[in-house]
């Protein structure tokens, strides 16, 4: 996956692995069509800091979900 070009598709790319990454199944607050191209850099920033980490604790799961809130469209 070629993450250097901001792209819709590749926001929707790297929220689907942080989904499945943080097992989210439900996860209505990060539909990837909630999220834009002009939030490219924030979700590329979250991307890596879960995709680092062989696990997160709930407070981590908790921040990341509080941040991709913040970051939805409206």
């Amino acid at each position: 996956m070629d993450l250097s070009n901001k792209t819709q598709e590749n926001v929707e790319l790297m929220i689907e692995a942080i989904k499945n990454k943080l097992r989210m199944a439900s996860g209505a607050a990060m539909q990837s069509s909630s999220f834009s191209v002009d939030q490219y850099d924030d979700i590329l920033d979250i991307y890596h800091l879960v995709m680092s980490k062989p696990t997160l604790s709930i407070s981590e799961v908790e921040a990341v979900a509080s941040e991709f809130g913040r970051l939805r469209r409206k």
